[in-house]
């Protein structure tokens, strides 16, 4: 099992379901919230190296829930790694402006996750 934290932020049940799956088959384990508020608060609780941020959540989205996270630990906060459906032009540009550090779209392919994991896996994380 990795020692990698990871928060995957996600509102829909089947994608977290299988996103569990597929973190799980790579030897990693995840903590799950819904929304932006949810990751917010999980991250006021413990530390993650690594979350894995839905764009479009309701209450809060990825992108809003990502500057905050900027704004509150701008020197040692976690890895974001944007996951959405909706890969379209400039889509990723967005996610980047908004502090994150990696993208990937659903639907999610598991050798993508294990390739973004990997690579922070084995960064310098603080």
């Amino acid at each position: 099992m990795s020692s990698l934290q990871i928060l995957l932020a996600e509102d829909n049940v089947s994608s977290q379901k299988v996103a569990k799956q597929m973190l799980k088959r790579l030897g990693y384990k995840a903590d799950i919230v819904a929304n932006g508020i949810e990751a917010l608060q999980a991250l006021g609780r413990q530390h993650y190296d690594l979350v894995l941020m839905d764009i479009r959540m309701p209450e809060m989205d990825g992108l809003q829930a990502t500057r905050i996270i900027r704004q509150r630990w701008p020197d040692n906060g976690p890895k974001i790694i944007a996951i959405t459906a909706y890969a379209l032009q400039g889509d990723k540009e967005k996610c980047i402006e908004a502090g994150m550090d990696d993208y990937i779209s659903k639907p999610i392919k598991v050798n993508e996750l294990a390739e973004v994991l990997k690579k922070y896996q084995t960064a310098e994380i603080p």
